[in-house]
């Protein structure tokens, strides 16, 4: 028994499939990490650019990447493939930026209720958008749910079922608001040039 137990420990975790990894690493979690370090190292860099887009800044980003990590960890065991695994940690991931992006709300009213400097009119002063212009420049001119469905579909390349589902939405609902987001960017963007 020991010698198959061995055994099993000595797989290539970067030559299996998603899916692969996910249920071997349900059965291996909390007495090895191996498949779990292997699938977020995969996805750390989309997961933390879809988060630093979304809620606009990597301080924030990098909170919600380390708990959407947390939850995935504890997670693993009661994923059930019946979804793509990317599918899934998407779907945690847009959750928990919503989650992030309510309490950025919630804490901007109180400041200004306060009569207090928002949150974030300081953070916009002292860090510009991530990345080097290009589409953070202009997600700001979309509401959050058309930025979000933007980012999964160009940050996290997913398809158009994949964010509906993880959206909770339709999929003609999904591509509508896509066109409608894309229209309205443009816009801006002639109005720019």
């Amino acid at each position: 028994m020991t010698n198959q137990v061995h055994q099993g420990n000595r797989y290539r975790p970067a030559e299996l499939t998603d899916e692969q990894l996910a249920a071997r690493a349900a059965t291996e979690l909390f007495h090895t990490t191996v498949a779990y370090e292997e699938l977020m190292r995969r996805y750390q860099r989309t997961l933390f650019n879809v988060c630093a887009r979304y809620l606009g800044n990597e301080r924030d980003a990098d909170d919600v990447c380390q708990e959407v990590m947390l939850k995935v960890l504890h997670g693993l065991k009661h994923f059930e493939g019946k979804a793509k695994f990317k599918t899934w940690l998407y779907s945690i991931t847009y959750n928990e930026c919503i989650t992030q992006y309510r309490k950025e709300k919630r804490k901007k009213r109180l400041f200004d209720a306060l009569s207090l400097e928002s949150q974030e009119e300081a953070q916009e002063q002292e860090m510009p958008l991530v990345g080097s212009g290009g589409l953070d420049r202009w997600l700001v001119h979309v509401n959050p749910v058309d930025r979000e469905i933007l980012v999964l579909r160009f940050v996290a390349e997913l398809e158009f079922q994949e964010i509906a589902d993880i959206m909770h939405m339709g999929l003609s609902a999904t591509k509508m608001r896509y066109k409608r987001a894309l229209e309205k960017l443009r816009k801006h963007i002639d109005g720019a040039a």
